[in-house]
């Protein structure tokens, strides 16, 4: 249990990754999840702003190896690890509370993890298979377009959900409102437009500017879950991987654009990385693909 002053400060330090930070509902939620793990952890009664200034770095360490005897994973340890930090941090500088103990805390290392991708001829499999075992028709045509749009442009599976109808205008970009608010044009290919039309054709709902562009079967703009499911059932069918997520998509349209020579900096402009390393992954997806043709030829 918090105090007042304490959830007070909660508070104010959410509006701050929300307004300032320009962090996502869902990253925000995460953060506050973790957060209250930790204080949880503490098992007092009434939590105070005073008690957080008192713990020493046995006292974190202690924590973060609780949950590591758990069987919680790294990841997950180092994303509470972010979390907690963030928010004594944000006290410290704020000038509400002072303990530097949190920041001699090493960051448990993480697992290498490449981006995961298909072949292009698995990718074109994956997208037909979109039509098919749909309640109804035009759901398919939707989410076919859905498919389309999220691997021939590489988009997060957001940003394609969060478009609305006016964004498609037969124009050879589209504006992507990415992470932290920032803008970016897409090259949109004819194939794309195309199989948006079909689907705004067969749509049952009258489609107009300002509204969302994908809409479920009651009308409402279209969960990431629901394209999610979509593609779990693919996964079935097709049997492919697990790992094969929405995410999968932007990660081949990424890998095989570097496949067909595109650099690195144009790559790294279309997916919308802040980051140049970031987009560097995709070199490690090739090179471990080139060993593995490698080692197919060269068995010995």
């Amino acid at each position: 249990m918090l105090d007042r002053e304490l959830k007070k400060q909660i508070q104010r330090w959410i509006d701050w990754l929300r307004t300032q930070r320009n962090y996502s509902p869902h990253t925000i939620q995460s953060y506050v999840s973790d957060l209250e793990i930790f204080i949880e952890y503490l098992a007092k009664e009434r939590v105070t702003l005073s008690d957080l200034k008192k713990i020493d770095i046995r006292g974190f360490r202690n924590f973060f190896s609780l949950r590591a005897k758990r069987g919680i994973s790294r990841t997950s340890i180092a994303r509470e690890e972010s979390a907690v930090k963030n928010f004594f941090k944000w006290l410290d500088n704020n000038g509400i509370i002072r303990n530097s103990a949190i920041f001699q805390i090493s960051t448990p290392k993480l697992p290498k993890v490449l981006p995961r991708s298909l072949d292009v001829n698995t990718m074109f499999d994956v997208i037909d298979e979109a039509t098919q075992d749909c309640s109804e028709p035009w759901i398919g045509i939707r989410d076919r377009a859905i498919l389309t749009l999220l691997y021939g442009c590489g988009l997060r599976i957001s940003e394609a959900l969060g478009l609305n109808v006016e964004d498609i205008n037969h124009t050879e970009f589209v504006k992507i409102k990415g992470k932290g608010n920032k803008d970016r044009y897409v090259p949109i290919l004819p194939i794309i437009i195309e199989r948006i039309e079909a689907y705004k054709k067969s749509c049952p709902y009258n489609l107009k500017n300002g509204d969302a562009l994908f809409l479920g079967a009651k009308g409402e703009r279209v969960s990431p879950r629901i394209i999610q499911r979509k593609l779990q059932k693919i996964r079935v069918k097709l049997n492919l991987p697990d790992n094969i997520t929405p995410h999968a998509l932007r990660h081949s349209f990424a890998t095989h654009l570097l496949a067909q020579g595109s650099d690195l900096r144009s790559i790294q402009e279309l997916l919308g990385h802040a980051s140049l390393s970031s987009t560097q992954r995709y070199t490690d997806v090739n090179l471990e693909k080139i060993q593995k043709e490698y080692k197919k030829a060269f068995p010995n």
